[in-house]
């Protein structure tokens, strides 16, 4: 692979892979290091990718490797980390009942089950449709669906215990 491949590979897929690390992480500098990590190891083992394969081998490596960084120390998913809600114009009850749907929103994404939360928060926060999630995840559009369904169930649940 030369130097110009390289680049144009780069500047094609690393945001795209970079997001999706951030949906599965919820940290931005662990999405961007692992990000960096999938490109490093690419250039390092002057991987060969032919043009129709290699957002799919991208998304492989960058998938494996965050794989592998959880096993060694698991992080807890915030989504609302760096989301502010002004309380202006509205009341202190209101203000208190936000606080506490963002935590038990938090609590409930941070104890989904991976596979579900990453799907989750590809369609709904990256409005991303079944087929690209499907194509990222490297997953059917039948698992898209189904890991879909399960999420909302699970915040169904999750939720609907702290509505009240």
């Amino acid at each position: 692979m030369t130097k110009e491949e390289f680049k144009k590979l780069f500047d094609s897929y690393f945001d795209e892979i970079r997001r999706y690390l951030l949906y599965r992480s919820g940290n931005a500098e662990v999405a961007t290091d692992i990000a960096q990590d999938t490109f490093t190891r690419v250039w390092e083992k002057r991987l060969k990718i032919e043009k129709e394969n290699s957002k799919r081998l991208l998304f492989k490596i960058a998938n494996d490797l965050f794989i592998s960084k959880y096993r060694r120390d698991k992080l807890e998913f915030e989504f609302f980390k760096h989301y502010k809600f002004e309380g202006k114009g509205h009341s202190p009850e209101d203000i208190l009942r936000y606080r506490q749907l963002k935590d038990n929103y938090e609590k409930a994404l941070s104890n989904m089950p991976e596979k579900q939360r990453t799907v989750f928060l590809m369609h709904r926060a990256e409005d991303l449709k079944y087929r690209e999630i499907a194509e990222r995840a490297g997953i059917s559009i039948k698992a898209v669906e189904k890991r879909m369904k399960k999420a909302l169930e699970f915040l169904r649940v999750n939720l609907g215990n702290h509505a009240q």
